[in-house]
């Protein structure tokens, strides 16, 4: 039993020293941070509105078409690239595949386009 210990001595002193600095890196950020609140820091800055309290609240639809476009995009990038290392091992059947799926998301694009997801006003 003692040489199957020994054995996973390196991991456990890895995960040790990992979790020291981790730890060590979070409390210096709460011990060295500036903590000078103002508006400005306070604001809402991801979605563009305030937070709100009621869910059934209209807001613009744009939000959603730029993130279905940042879907459209990386899904687009992700599969590509595997597709055209491999795109003789897959044959016709991968390459019509790929084929559909451009389609559909030509298809996400032109629907974005058409509702002036694109136009930065």
């Amino acid at each position: 039993m003692p040489e199957l210990l020994k054995d996973y001595l390196p991991i456990v002193i890895f995960m040790g020293v990992c979790a020291a600095i981790g730890i060590a890196l979070m409390a210096s950020s709460f011990i060295l941070a500036v903590r000078k609140p103002d508006p400005e820091k306070l604001s809402a800055y991801e979605c563009g509105f305030a937070a709100f309290d009621d869910a059934r609240m209209k807001f613009d639809v744009r939000f959603y078409l730029v993130s279905i476009l940042f879907i459209i995009f990386d899904l687009e990038v992700a599969f590509l690239f595997p597709w055209a290392i491999s795109l003789k091992e897959v044959g016709l059947l991968g390459f019509w595949s790929m084929m559909t799926f451009l389609g559909v998301l030509t298809i996400g694009f032109i629907y974005e386009w058409r509702k002036g997801a694109l136009e930065w006003d």
